[in-house]
């Protein structure tokens, strides 16, 4: 694979790390390789773990791939769940009959705000997160990967509507704070802390660990029903003049470069 690289530390328990320079955003080739992931994923009956975690240090993703057509899903099979590609991932990595975790360093907003939600467990660095969703600076646009559905029942109404509409940073301990990540951990100790727990839960058996996640998202996981609409929503606004106008300011002011811009977007989006 060219964006994702797999490490499997046993046949239980495997690394996906997000590398595609330079800020790892999400877009079609990503789309195509996370496919081969959940479908090898799937299918493995001894997998019991994924652990998702970044090659750049900066950035777990960025956000969604704005300048990218998907032009090469054009020869891709259509998405298993019937969802707009990129819902299709986040809802098939849901529902993997398998434990996912992100492990998080660096910016995740957007697209990847909305990755990270849709895996089972969220341990963050304390001093180098940067999480949220900011769409709403960039010329109003709703979230269109599954945020309104998964935030709420993360955070409560109160706390989602803050998260969406404020579309600000949130660092790693208020994060944690929110119920956003699960737990924030000191940077230094986040990758073993990761490899520990992971580890651990990879030693059980594979069988129960999916009946047992299988109960739980059978109570919490968002109907999917739900996605169409938003991403329906999130397509149309950016056609619309306000997020033209955002996104012509922001790719001369650095998007998806490395930079003031993509570091602190959370805050500089609504300048345009």
């Amino acid at each position: 694979m060219a964006q994702i690289d797999i490490t499997k530390e046993s046949q239980s328990f495997w690394r996906a790390s997000f590398d595609n320079p330079p800020v790892n955003v999400f877009g079609a080739q990503m789309i195509i390789e996370m496919r081969a992931l959940l479908d090898a994923a799937e299918n493995d009956p001894d997998l019991a773990v994924i652990v998702f975690e970044s090659a750049i240090p900066d950035y777990f993703i960025a956000h969604w791939d704005l300048a990218d057509d998907l032009s090469a899903l054009a020869n891709q099979p259509p998405a298993p769940t019937g969802q707009q590609p990129f819902v299709d991932i986040c809802v098939r990595v849901s529902r993997l009959p398998v434990l996912t975790i992100s492990k998080i360093r660096g910016r995740a907003r957007g697209a990847g705000s909305e990755f990270l939600l849709a895996t089972d467990i969220r341990f963050a660095s304390r001093e180098r997160t940067l999480i949220g969703q900011f769409e709403m600076g960039a010329g109003s646009v709703p979230p269109g990967g599954g945020a309104p559905a998964r935030l709420p029942r993360l955070v409560g109404r109160g706390r989602a509507l803050e998260i969406l509409a404020g579309a600000e940073d949130f660092d790693g301990d208020l994060a944690e704070r929110y119920g956003y990540v699960n737990r924030a951990v000191p940077d230094a100790d986040l990758d073993g802390f990761v490899t520990a727990f992971a580890s651990r839960v990879a030693t059980f058996d594979r069988e129960v660990l999916a009946e047992l996640k299988g109960w739980v998202d059978a109570i919490t996981l968002p109907d999917d029903a739900e996605f169409p609409p938003q991403s329906a929503a999130f397509a149309g606004r950016i056609g619309g003049p306000r997020y033209q106008t955002w996104a012509e300011h922001a790719f001369a002011a650095g998007l998806q470069q490395p930079g003031d811009l993509e570091e602190r977007l959370g805050t500089r989006s609504v300048a345009y």
